[in-house]
């Protein structure tokens, strides 16, 4: 008899070359991904990437062209939606108007002839969990915003599901509104420990929320990783330019040897770890230029506009050419349009990448 004790655990989802298309659109190309359970997944990316459309495939509200969706090791292309174990919360809400906070809970549950008992253990549970207990007697309507999606999250927690799918939840709220429940949801992520799947095409939800991040760009996965090592080793151009607000900046050049020079002027070494020849482009981030108010530094740059946060000021100039260059000050600092400010790059902060947007290697 075979020892299986000791087997690997199979992914709670595993996607196998997924593809989709609309009639003769090609949408995802042939995704592979692999989510462990308890993990905090994050799809990031512009508008029609294919993100949401991923996350329709794996709820079943859609079929795949071809490829294989595996939940816990099994397959479930054909499984219908409501058998997959899996629970959804929209942009929408999309809550029933006539019915109570509770009512609106417990109505899915209810469907599946579950008792009451249990469906009573399960809306006191998670509308304490949600602090929405206060609410159960009234309707949407006398709700706001920020209480309706958290009765969206409370009705997908009902039905303890193997994993939470959340698309795009946040994009109807303001500002406010949307810091707390980033908070929240992950603070519901710590205590539950599911595994959940975040839509959004925004950044900063992703760095703040994910356990990985999986960039796409029109139907194909750029890179997979922990925020961070996104953010300071992107694979490629798109996903450093995409993650990062303000975006980093990218100054296009040519490279001879370990030497690129830039077309705003400036020439610098660069540890690159094969020196070469040809077009590059030298990516460096808002944060790490150093400002001089005397005119010292690598350059000399214009001052175009400014925004003074108080704790942070950001700084949009331009280099003799025309370039353009972002600098984000970490203090308050005295600016006037049309001034000019010396500006340093620290070799260390350097991102390089080839003609084809690839980065390339440099030694640090």
């Amino acid at each position: 008899m075979n020892d299986t004790s000791h087997a690997a655990k199979a992914p709670a989802l595993q996607l196998s070359d997924i593809r989709k298309s609309f009639g003769t659109v090609d949408v995802i190309h042939g995704i592979d991904l692999e989510i462990q359970e308890g993990e905090f997944i994050v799809f990031v990316g512009p508008s029609g990437c294919g993100k949401s459309t991923l996350l329709r495939l794996i709820a079943g509200l859609d079929d795949p062209t071809s490829g294989d969706i595996n939940l816990n090791g099994k397959r479930v292309n054909t499984v219908p939606a409501s058998e997959r174990g899996l629970s959804m919360v929209f942009q929408s809400y999309a809550l029933y108007p006539h019915m109570t906070v509770g009512q609106n809970l417990s109505f899915g549950l209810e469907n599946l002839r579950m008792e009451r008992a249990e469906i009573e253990r399960r809306i006191n549970d998670a509308a304490t969990l949600l602090q929405i207990d206060h609410l159960l007697g009234r309707r949407p309507g006398q709700l706001s915003g920020g209480q309706r999606q958290r009765v969206a999250i409370g009705r997908a927690i009902v039905r303890e599901p193997v994993i939470f799918l959340f698309d795009e939840p946040l994009s109807n709220l303001d500002a406010e509104l949307r810091l707390q429940m980033r908070v929240e949801i992950s603070d519901l992520h710590s205590k539950l420990k599911n595994t959940m799947i975040y839509v959004t095409h925004d950044q900063i939800e992703a760095m703040t929320m994910a356990d990985r991040i999986v960039v796409l760009r029109g139907g194909n996965i750029e890179q997979i990783g922990r925020p961070l090592d996104l953010y300071n080793h992107p694979k490629n151009k798109f996903v450093a330019g995409f993650l990062g607000a303000p975006q980093m900046n990218f100054l296009e050049g040519t490279l001879e040897g370990n030497v690129i020079s830039l077309n705003c002027g400036m020439v610098r070494d660069v540890p690159v770890a094969q020196p070469g020849t040809g077009k590059v482009t030298l990516g460096i981030r808002p944060e790490n230029i150093h400002v001089n108010l005397d005119g010292h530094g690598d350059e000399t740059v214009t001052v175009q506009n400014y925004e003074q946060l108080g704790a942070v000021t950001y700084i949009y100039a331009t280099f003799p050419n025309g370039d353009t260059l972002t600098v984000q000050h970490a203090h308050q600092i005295p600016l006037q349009r049309g001034q000019e400010l010396g500006v340093s790059f620290p070799s260390e902060a350097f991102h390089l990448f080839g003609e084809d947007d690839a980065s390339m290697e440099l030694t640090r």
